[in-house]
């Protein structure tokens, strides 16, 4: 008995430190931008459970940032905000029929970190008129901001929508996967070398986005393929300095799944390459590096 009541206490235990390291959220749409009778009563609703959460995260637009609205999302406990910037290219931008400009974004984020609320920073890549060179800026430009996390979303084209008018006429080509994935793998070392977390990657799956995509470019598992990518392109480049078709290859054991690959894929490679390779752990490694021997 006096076991059973043990483990009951530390699951509650558990279930308590969880949700402290949950926020309340507003997402899905500018936050900020919406009326703002409307917005302080979502505020306010909140308040009654801010000592069962972390704190409350809003997203919202760069230009609907100033001022008065920071003081209100302070005075009710907001703690995050991130701005769907999408693009640091104003052709881009414009192009999309964002809204806003870089200098909105720029502007936007030092005002939020000004009035010490976290900052994360969404980009979208593969919009319409971007290249893989402005989607890199965009990575670059967002280190520049210093933002505490960073969102990435490839575009998917829905059925129904502008972006699909445009890509039936080819005036709008969509990355491929294989391109998307190349990309984000990059975006992905960009943001990790300067110790930025990217809290997401891809879309979330649903019924819905895979039955009313018109393009190849989604995938459900798309972070564990830009994972992948990162552990290839890093082996392959030790492989080529080594000039070794048997080797060790040492990696921090967390990262395993990430070094296999999404199904396999790179043991698959490696193996159809004839390389011959041993696995050992050096738990000292971060989460992408590797090391041959």
């Amino acid at each position: 008995m006096n076991d059973v009541k043990r483990i009951l206490t530390e699951a509650k235990a558990k279930l308590l430190n969880r949700a402290f390291d949950t926020e309340i959220a507003f997402f899905g749409g500018s936050f900020t931008a919406i009326d703002r009778e409307y917005m302080i009563s979502l505020l306010e609703a909140a308040q009654p459970f801010l000592d069962k959460f972390s704190g409350i995260r809003i997203s919202t637009r760069p230009d609907y940032i100033d001022d008065e609205v920071l003081s209100i999302l302070k005075k009710y406990g907001v703690t995050s905000v991130e701005l769907g910037a999408q693009s640091m290219n104003n052709e881009v931008l414009a192009a999309n029929n964002r809204g806003h400009s870089c200098a909105d974004v720029i502007k936007a984020s030092k005002l939020i970190k000004q009035y010490g609320f976290s900052l994360g920073l969404q980009m979208m890549t593969g919009l319409y008129k971007a290249t893989e060179e402005t989607d890199i800026k965009t990575a670059q430009q967002f280190i520049e901001l210093k933002p505490d996390t960073v969102r990435i979303y490839p575009t998917v084209v829905m059925r129904g929508t502008q972006l699909e008018t445009l890509y039936n006429s080819s005036e709008y080509k969509t990355y491929s996967l294989e391109q998307s994935v190349e990309l984000c793998s990059q975006l992905i070392e960009l943001f990790y070398k300067e110790s930025i977390p990217i809290i997401r990657l891809g879309l979330h799956y649903s019924d819905s986005l895979t039955e009313n995509s018109v393009s190849d470019s989604y995938h459900p598992a798309f972070k564990e393929l830009c994972e992948g990518r990162i552990f290839y392109r890093r082996l392959i480049n030790e492989i080529k300095n080594a000039d070794k078709k048997s080797f060790t290859v040492f990696i921090n054991e967390r990262s395993l799944s990430k070094f296999y690959g999404q199904k396999k894929c790179n043991v698959n490679t490696f193996k159809a390459l004839g390389y011959n390779y041993e696995i050992k752990f050096d738990n000292s490694l971060g989460k992408y590096d590797l090391y041959i021997k």
